[in-house]
């Protein structure tokens, strides 16, 4: 591989939730200028809070897609102020918001492929470029009555499981696309194309709908994760002539085009600069974050989450297999929990007055195995293992005692209780990890990410329940950081005539550091003392999910 072109910039982009970001990469893929856009203050007018607005009935929430055009008018001009240099982008992509969709027009399709740029993109593509102006996003949970139907019209939960990588959900797109062509049909059937709201991020660069890729694709039901094809089936159990309304789905590392001449005028974009298929914030936050198939990442907030790499797909009753974002053949897993920060937050209110300091004092204090005493802690309906309730168990509890599903009421100190829950939440996170498939090994290596990821006393539990080594990320914005990156590498791959082209890893590796550090490392004795713990975990979360069944 030659050098990379001195000069050259990459732009990457993450619509979330709050905000629409933008980074700008120079050619050692260091920050050289960035810019944001949040919702709920920078655009009063669309009367957000977090994002999002709740719709007239229970569970249902939507967003005007114009806010996110007019978020892209602004972010850019912010952009532009900063004295950053368009001129110099060799290619774009960006991170979106996963499950959301958005439904065009046939005006808002032609409007997309004339713009003037002499006028504002929110000028141009408004309101009448969508058949459905308020749009539902992830958090929208109103579509359970669809998800039944779909999965009942392809031969039920396992099925969808196999073909989709997920059992239908909810926030998924297929599911809400089916409330939408139910429920307001017109709509649907005037709906030229429906765009992910990833896709629809690089729809407004390219000029034209750009397509869905396979990463994001994965988390609508519908798209079969092996063949890396639209599901007939699927398609069939959600609405008609869906797939025309689709399009085909594409790898993440496809140059789309061009830039539209309207950013080439009115930015100074070059002509030349690609438009890079964007992809989901999740898939993108782990081409951010720069790991290998060794590495497990650990998300820990409201809901904590484990992320994971696969070379084959596992069969998940929960959770969710997405085809991998930057190894085409490869799939990355999702197992979200929601007894998470909460249930830390409420133990830290309880046993050290709502103090952090305090709280990992306490905890430090105690040694690793807390004397055999452990705790499950699951305050809201656990996902896996689907068990709600608290169960603490002494060093004298046996699994097949009459008292084991009593086991005892409290622990006799404040530091024992804060170990046991720390420690119980991690054996369940490696517990449910190992069953879903991951190999802990020599070589495992933990990114702790999400706001817990600050707390070392907490980060050396991890490494210590694991048995590995645990990092953190320097850099926070790993879905941005993956955009801009993939914008990088797709580039480098659409131009490089090499037989054998770098993987995407040792690509960008190849050009910066990992922002990662490490912060903790497992005690020696570590496996010795958890190994044991693991089986009496699973023991009390099984009998938790049995007194909930």
């Amino acid at each position: 591989m030659g050098p990379p072109q001195l000069g050259r910039t990459f732009l990457g982009f993450d619509l979330s939730t709050q905000k629409l970001k933008a980074i700008l990469l120079n050619s050692s893929l260091k920050v050289v200028a960035s810019a944001e856009v949040k919702f709920d203050s920078d655009l009063p007018e669309f009367r957000t809070s977090g994002g999002a607005s709740p719709g007239p009935n229970k569970h249902e929430f939507f967003v005007q897609p114009v806010m996110w055009v007019k978020a892209m008018d602004i972010v850019l001009d912010r952009l532009v102020m900063q004295e950053a240099d368009l001129s110099t982008v060799a290619a774009i992509s960006g991170s979106g918001q996963q499950h959301g969709s958005l439904y065009w027009s046939k005006h808002g399709i032609s409007a997309l492929q004339n713009l003037d740029p002499e006028k504002f993109l929110h000028a141009q593509i408004d309101d009448s470029a969508f058949v459905v102006n308020r749009t539902p996003i992830w958090m929208d949970a109103s579509t359970t009555k669809q998800c039944l139907e779909m999965e009942t019209a392809i031969g039920g939960h396992t099925q969808m499981v196999q073909l989709t990588g997920s059992k239908c959900y909810e926030r998924f797109t297929g599911p809400q696309i089916r409330k939408i062509y139910q429920q307001r049909t017109h709509a649907y059937e005037d709906a030229q194309r429906i765009s992910l709201v990833s896709s629809f991020l690089a729809s407004l660069f390219l000029g034209n709908v750009a397509p869905i890729d396979f990463s994001d694709g994965s988390g609508m039901n519908l798209l079969d994760i092996r063949e890396k094809s639209w599901s007939k089936a699927c398609l069939n159990a959600c609405a008609p002539d869906l797939d025309e309304r689709l399009g085909q789905a594409v790898s993440a590392n496809t140059v789309l085009g061009d830039v539209s001449e309207y950013f080439a005028k009115r930015f100074c974009f070059p002509e030349s600069c690609k438009v890079v298929a964007c992809t989901g914030d999740n898939p993108s936050a782990l081409a951010g974050m720069l790991v290998d198939n060794d590495w497990l990442s650990v998300s820990l907030g409201t809901s904590d989450t484990l992320m994971m790499s696969f070379e084959k797909p596992p069969i998940w009753e929960e959770g969710h297999v997405l085809c991998h974002p930057t190894q085409t053949d490869e799939f990355m897993g999702l197992l979200c929990f929601r007894n998470g920060s909460l249930v830390r937050e409420a133990m830290n209110n309880v046993e050290a007055e709502g103090n952090w300091g305090k709280f990992n004092e306490l905890l430090e204090s105690t040694p690793r195995g807390n004397f055999g005493n452990m705790a499950v802690h699951f305050n809201d309906m656990e996902i896996i293992p689907k068990a709600k309730g608290t169960l603490r168990w002494n060093k004298d509890c046996l699994p097949n005692s009459p008292d084991a599903s009593k086991g005892v009421i409290k622990f006799r100190s404040p530091q024992i209780e804060i170990r046991a829950l720390i420690e119980g939440q991690m054996l369940h996170h490696r517990a449910v990890a190992e069953d879903m498939g991951f190999q802990f090994g020599t070589n495992t290596k933990v990114l702790a990410t999400g706001g817990a990821s600050i707390n070392k006393s907490i980060l050396q539990v991890i490494a210590d329940v694991f048995n590995a080594p645990v990092h953190i990320q320097t850099e926070s914005e790993a879905a941005l950081m993956g955009a801009a990156y993939r914008a990088s590498y797709a580039l480098y791959r659409h131009e490089s005539d090499e037989t054998v082209p770098l993987s995407y890893r040792d690509y960008i590796l190849s050009l910066t550091s990992n922002n990662l550090q490490l912060v903790c490392e497992p005690h020696k004795d570590s496996e010795a003392i958890y190994a044991p713990m693991l089986d009496r975990y699973r023991d009390m979360a099984g009998i938790l999910q049995s007194g909930t069944l």
